[in-house]
Formats: C-alpha cells, sequence, structure tokens
C-alpha cells in the first residue's frame, strides 16, 4: 500500500492518528480488563443473554484465538470472541461482547447500511488487491487508462471505509443500549464501557482516514505524472 516519496507527507495525519489510536484501544482496553463488571457474568454469558433477550435464537457465539479479534460473522451467523472476552468477567469484556451482538442485531433487523457493507464486501477485497498493481503497472508505462481503473477500484475500499463508520458507531450505540436496559450494567459502569467502544471505534475512524489520503496521493501522482510527459 505504502511506496516512500515527497507525497507521503499527504498521509503523514492519517498515520500519526492510527498510531495513536492503537495505543488508544490497547491501553483503554488494557484498564478496564481489570475492572470487574458488578454482575459478575462472562462476556459468553452476556452475549448469549443479549441475543436471547433480543429475540435472535440462530446465531452461536464461539470463542476464538487471538487479541481483540472479536467479531460477527453475517455469513455462518457466528459471533466469535477472544478468550480475553468470551471467559472475561470485565467491563472491557461485556463491552466488546455487547458491540459484536450490536451487529447481530443489526443484521437480523436489516440494517441497510450494513447489509450494503456485506454486499460490497468481495468487490472492496479485490479492489484493495488490484488497484496498486494497476496503478504503478500504468505508471511506469505511461498508460493513463491502467492509473484511472487502479484508482477507481481502490476507490471501492474507500468506500466499504466510510460505510463501515455508521456501521461500528450504531452498533456501540446498541451495545451501551442493550447493556444498560437489560441490567448488564448500572448508570456508573456506564462510561467505563462508553471508552472502551470509543477508543474501538477511533481505529475505524483513523483507517477511514488513511484510505480516502491514500486516494488522493494516488490522484496528486497521477496528475504529476501527466504534467511531466
Amino acid at each position: 500500500m505504502f511506496f516512500w516519496d515527497y507525497t507521503m507527507i499527504i498521509l503523514l495525519p492519517a498515520i500519526l492518528l492510527a498510531l495513536y489510536a492503537q495505543t488508544k484501544v490497547s491501553s483503554t482496553f488494557e484498564r478496564y480488563l481489570r475492572v470487574p463488571a458488578k454482575i459478575g457474568l462472562t462476556g459468553a454469558e452476556v452475549a448469549r443473554e443479549i441475543l436471547r433477550q433480543s429475540g435472535i435464537y440462530d446465531v452461536s457465539v464461539e470463542v476464538q484465538g487471538g487479541k481483540l479479534s472479536d467479531h460477527y460473522d453475517p455469513r455462518h451467523k457466528v459471533l466469535r470472541l477472544s478468550s480475553e472476552v468470551y471467559h472475561g468477567r470485565s467491563l472491557a469484556a461485556l463491552g466488546v461482547a455487547a458491540h459484536e451482538c450490536g451487529h447481530a442485531i443489526q443484521h437480523d433487523v436489516g440494517y441497510a447500511p450494513l447489509a450494503l457493507r456485506n454486499a460490497i464486501v468481495p468487490a472492496a477485497g479485490i479492489g484493495s488487491q488490484m488497484a496498486f498493481p494497476l496503478f504503478f503497472i500504468g505508471l511506469l508505462f505511461r498508460a493513463d487508462t491502467l492509473m484511472m481503473l487502479g484508482i477507481m477500484l481502490f476507490s471501492l475500499a474507500v468506500i466499504f471505509q466510510m460505510i463501515t463508520l455508521p456501521v461500528e458507531f450504531n452498533a456501540s450505540s446498541r451495545a451501551v443500549a442493550v447493556l444498560e436496559n437489560y441490567g448488564f450494567i448500572d448508570r456508573s459502569e456506564r462510561r467505563p464501557v462508553r471508552a472502551v467502544l470509543n477508543a474501538a471505534a477511533l481505529t475505524y475512524v483513523a483507517a477511514t482516514l488513511m484510505a480516502v489520503m491514500q486516494l488522493i496521493r494516488l490522484l496528486v501522482i497521477a496528475g504529476i505524472g501527466r504534467d511531466r510527459r
């Protein structure tokens, strides 16, 4: 994704934000991983109960390896939680588990941005893989058509990132709401849970900014290439 020239300065704000976001999410998660939730349930128990109370009976909850690897798989209807979240009884564990339940709820109610994001996943994946090879071949051989094709393909990845933002923020809002409404956290625990989810959301903001800035950079490079002919 990166190649070094003076246009890299365009990416600098996004790189700095990405570094900050990664540090923020790690430190916030670790901080509240040590704060036990008053209800005393594990992330897996809370996830299953949220799904049950939401009327969702066809989504399973599984444990998987990795740190902060939690995600909802809409194709197989599986909510996969990292060991720290699955077995954890902390506010961080409950917040992350509820967030992933938020995605399952979005899927169940037909939340439009999630459906759109899922629909463009294949195209966005192909676009992110093919964009840079095509762009650089076009730049090397001064083929404007290939450069623009690469830019158009990368635009699919940018669109995917932009759609991801409302999906993630909505899932976090749903998470806090269901945790409170179903009695898994009290008012004093709301702020720590929000802190964990907001830190995680910042990583998506950083990824979106990086994608947008990279697209701008490709357009600048393509313009410079044409001007030099």
